[in-house]
Order: structure tokens, then C-alpha cells, then sequence
């Protein structure tokens, strides 16, 4: 693509405005709360702007359309369940997240149930920031800038890592709210005027269905879809969606740096309405790119974004898309790197020396974020001897280990009997499950397909596997607390649910927005999938 010059302009002035923003917090944050929470401080439309786009990175634009141009809106349905998902942790998490002062979701697992279980967390949670999601990221940015402008994607790559990285070390969470709030718009802008341009040129929806098989506009599959079936689209994606958003320490801990709960609910509902978009200006798009240019997007799907942006975007408006691609990259690298810094510092770091002075939490917070990005720089080579069939592999198992966390905090929260005993147990063996189940994808696509135990495994698409350990999980969790000796009651109230403290210091009429609201996110939900059955 052919940069003008105001393209260009544009380009600078969006890297401009993010430093700027980020280095604004640089001086304020003199404590771990200033640092790791934001002070606490944030309105409800920044934090839910910021979990928006902490959510939506480069990946997402190239796997959204090339999964919606290779087998239509099915992949929707990700999009469509994770808003009941959000609604859940607004209504259902959040209150008891803070009122139990927690800065990271395994030290409410620690203060819920043991040690143990914070430490699993923790371990798990370091290690699939920085091997997937931070790789994910890369990798998948490295394509589309790559493709788009040419960029050399090892420099690219190491470019955007070491200023996302400045920003966020400066700032804290402060910083990485208030740039995502920027960037968030800014992706969504450039992406709705990219989607129109498209519609236009295949003569809108009723031409786009013209020129497409009338089964990629159903999203609700049969049961035995070998990749999208419905039990798995709708009750395997929420288990899932469940632990991202409810419990992974990059979502939560900008709900967690809100006012009060008001705003922190109020950002998550934000959010919920926020996350409608993606279908129709990550997932449609790809549907163009195929009925524009069939041959080439059938052959390679994940070209679809790529081709959209660079043969339908004028001449002086490719900046806007490129710093909305930029925008996507970056928004998920800040958020990966704060929430992972936090967990160090906080998980790790504190744990061993619990006196260390707030100053000091916030130089190591800083330090811990400096040395993620060396990490990720020294990774950024290996990526590109990495194929994108492993790079499936590698999110698939944040899948595989989402089940029985969601179990665990979901008995946790919802029943005062669960144990400690019971909840480790069950995050090792659901951890077990899932990793069998990673092994034996390998070994299935290396020619052991047909053999016995490896069958039976991977005779479920992966979405139905989920639903199965998650019961799995939960019979166990519930058996083994039956077991053991009952928690002591007296700390559970600002820890498990009650209805009379669900929404404990809001005014009323706020209570009554927020009811109303998640009622009207749900109906379009609902509609968007009865018309897309």
C-alpha cells in the first residue's frame, strides 16, 4: 500500500497523542494501588473502552475475518456469547471482587479458598500471557502489517513492543486505560468505514448473500458440526467466555480500577455493548473479502482482512486503518503487560517479602514490566519459525485449562460449602484433562488418529470437550467439598454470593439503569441470533 502524506500525518499524530496520554500518569502513580488499580479512580466509559480493546487485538482481525471468510458468521457466535458473559461478571463477580479488596484474581482464589490455588493461578495464567497471548499478538500483527505496508515484521514487531512497553512501564494501568479508551475508537472508526466501503461494493447484505452460500449466514450449526456445533457455540463458548472475562487477571483488573461499583459494573455493561460490533466489523468483512475475491481468499482465509484494507481503502484514509490495526496491537500488548507485571508483583514478589514499601511495589512493577518486553523482544525471532497450525495450538490450550477455573470460581462464588481441598484438586485434574487433550491434537494430526485412546479424545470438538470437563469438574469439586472439612463461614460474606449485597452502596436508580440496560444488550443478542439461526 502507498502511504500519502496524510497518511502519514495520521500515523504520527495517533503515536503522538498515545505517548502523550501514557506519559501524563507517568509522575501519579506513587503507590501499588496508583500503579496496578489506577488509584480506583476510573470513570465507567474509559475502564469499559479499555476492556473493549483490551479484548480486540491484531489477532482478532485477521482470525475473525479469515474464519468468517472461510465458513461465514458461525465464528459469531464467540462474539454474541461472550456479552452474556460480561453481564455475568458485572452482575455476579464484580460486586464481591471488590469488596473483597483483591488486586488479582488469584489472590481472591487465595483468600477464597488456599495458596495453592493462587499459586496454579498465578503460574498459569504468567506462562499463557507471555507464550500466546503476547506470541498471538505478534504474530498475528506481524502478518498484517507485513501485508498491508511492508513492513519488515521482526522490525515492526520489535518497534511496537518497545513502545507499547514505554508507555506502560511509565504510566501503570492508568496509562493503559486511558490510551485503550483512544485506541478503542479509533479501531472501531476505522473499521466501521471500512466495512461500509465494502458493503457498497458488493451491493449490501442482500448482495453479500447473493454472492455466498446461504449456510455461511446461519450461525446455529448441528450438533455434530465438526467445528461450530451449536451446544458448543452457545454452552461450551460461555464456560469459556466465563473464565476470560470473569476471571483472567487482563480483563477484570480494569473493571477492578473503577470509582466504585457503580462505575465498575457500569464499564462492564459498556463493554457488554461494545462487543456486539465485532460481528458485524471483524467477522463481516471477511464475508466481503470472499465474495470480492473468491478464488484468493478461498485458497489463503486468513488474507481476508489484509485484501479488504489494501484494495478497498481510498487513497488519504489508509492511515486511519493502519493506526487502527497499530491501535488493536497495541491496546492487547499494554493490557498483557500490565495485568502481567501485576501478577508478579503482587502474586509473587509481595508474597515472599510481604513489608516491602509501596514505592518499591511500584519499582518492581516497573522493572517486571521492563523485563516482559525483553522477554517478548528475544521471542519475537522464534515466532517467525512458528506456523500458524501451531499458533491454533497454543491458544487452544488457554481453552482446554478454561473449564475447570471457570468451575472453581463458579462453585466458589455461588456456594459457601466449597473447599480448598476441593478447588485445587480440581484445577490439577481439569488442568490434566485439558493438557490430554492438547497431547493427544498433536499427536492426531501426526497420524495417530485412529489410535484408541487418541480417538476418544478427539472425537469431540474441542468447544463440546469444554462442556465435558467442565462437568466433569464440577461433580468433582461439589463431591470432594462434601468430603472435606466446611471453610469457616465467618469471611465469606464480601467473598461468595448474597442477593442483599449483590449491588451494596449503589443508588437505586443507577441499580435500575444497569437492569435495564443489560435487558435491552440481551434482547439484541438474542434477535441477532434468532435472525442468524
Amino acid at each position: 500500500m502507498t502511504l500519502s502524506t496524510v497518511d502519514w500525518f495520521t500515523i504520527v499524530l495517533y503515536f503522538a497523542v498515545v505517548f502523550a496520554v501514557g506519559f501524563s500518569f507517568a509522575r501519579k502513580e506513587r503507590t501499588s494501588r496508583d500503579y496496578f488499580l489506577a488509584s480506583q479512580n476510573v470513570g465507567w466509559f474509559a475502564a469499559g473502552a479499555s476492556i473493549f480493546a483490551a479484548n480486540i487485538g491484531s489477532e482478532h482481525f485477521i482470525g475473525l475475518a479469515g474464519s468468517g471468510a472461510d465458513s461465514g458468521l458461525a465464528v459469531g457466535a464467540y462474539e454474541m456469547s461472550a456479552v452474556f458473559c460480561i453481564l455475568t461478571l458485572a452482575w455476579l463477580f464484580l460486586p464481591y471482587y471488590l469488596r473483597s479488596k483483591v488486586f488479582t484474581m488469584p489472590e481472591y482464589l487465595e483468600k477464597r479458598f488456599n495458596p495453592g490455588c493462587r499459586w496454579f493461578l498465578t503460574v498459569v495464567s504468567v506462562f499463557a500471557y507471555i507464550f500466546t497471548k503476547i506470541s498471538v499478538a505478534l504474530f498475528a500483527g506481524a502478518i498484517l502489517i507485513e501485508a498491508v505496508i511492508g513492513w519488515p515484521p521482526v522490525l515492526s514487531a520489535i518497534l511496537l513492543v518497545v513502545a507499547t512497553g514505554v508507555y506502560t512501564i511509565a504510566g501503570g494501568l492508568s496509562a493503559v486505560i486511558y490510551t485503550d479508551m483512544i485506541q478503542a475508537f479509533i479501531l472501531i472508526g476505522g473499521s466501521i468505514v471500512l466495512t461500509f466501503i465494502g458493503m457498497n461494493m458488493v451491493g449490501g447484505f442482500e448482495g453479500l448473500r447473493a454472492a455466498l452460500p446461504q449456510d455461511f449466514f446461519h450461525m446455529i450449526k448441528p450438533i455434530d458440526h465438526p467445528v461450530y456445533p451449536w451446544t458448543g457455540t452457545i454452552l461450551g463458548v460461555f464456560i469459556l467466555g466465563v473464565w476470560y472475562w470473569c476471571t483472567d487477571q487482563v480483563i477484570v483488573q480494569r473493571a477492578l480500577g473503577a470509582k466504585n461499583l457503580t462505575h465498575s459494573r457500569g464499564s462492564a455493561l459498556f463493554a457488554a455493548f461494545l462487543k456486539i460490533l465485532p460481528l458485524f466489523i471483524l467477522v463481516v468483512p471477511g464475508l466481503i473479502a470472499r465474495a470480492l475475491w473468491e478464488s484468493e481468499v478461498a485458497a489463503d482465509p486468513d488474507m481476508a482482512y489484509p485484501l479488504i484494507v489494501m484494495r478497498l481503502m481510498p487513497k488519504g484514509m489508509a492511515g486511519i486503518m493502519i493506526a487502527a490495526l497499530l491501535a488493536a496491537l497495541m491496546s492487547s500488548l499494554s493490557a498483557v503487560f500490565n495485568s502481567c507485571s501485576t501478577l508478579l508483583t503482587m502474586d509473587v514478589y509481595r508474597k515472599f517479602r510481604p513489608d516491602t514499601s509501596e514505592s518499591r511495589l511500584v519499582t518492581i512493577g516497573r522493572l517486571t514490566t521492563a523485563g516482559i518486553v525483553v522477554v517478548s523482544i528475544v521471542w519475537i525471532p522464534m515466532i517467525r519459525l512458528l506456523s500458524n497450525q501451531i499458533y491454533q495450538y497454543l491458544q487452544s490450550v488457554q481453552a482446554y485449562i478454561g473449564a475447570p477455573i471457570t468451575a472453581v470460581f463458579l462453585t466458589g462464588i455461588l456456594w459457601k460449602r466449597a473447599t480448598g481441598k476441593a478447588a485445587l484438586t480440581t484445577l490439577i485434574v481439569g488442568g490434566l484433562l485439558g493438557l490430554a487433550r492438547f497431547v493427544t491434537d498433536i499427536l492426531a494430526k501426526a497420524g495417530w488418529e485412529h489410535f484408541g485412546p487418541f480417538s476418544i479424545l478427539t472425537g469431540y470438538a474441542f468447544l463440546n470437550f469444554s462442556l465435558i470437563v467442565f462437568g466433569v469438574c464440577v461433580v468433582l469439586m461439589i463431591a470432594l467439598s462434601l468430603i472435606t472439612p466446611e471453610p469457616p463461614r465467618e469471611h465469606m460474606e464480601d467473598l461468595t454470593f448474597s442477593a442483599k449485597t449483590m449491588s451494596v452502596g449503589m443508588e437505586k436508580t443507577w441499580v435500575w439503569i444497569h437492569v435495564v440496560f443489560s435487558l435491552v444488550v440481551a434482547s439484541v443478542i438474542i434477535s441477532i441470533w434468532a435472525h442468524f439461526a
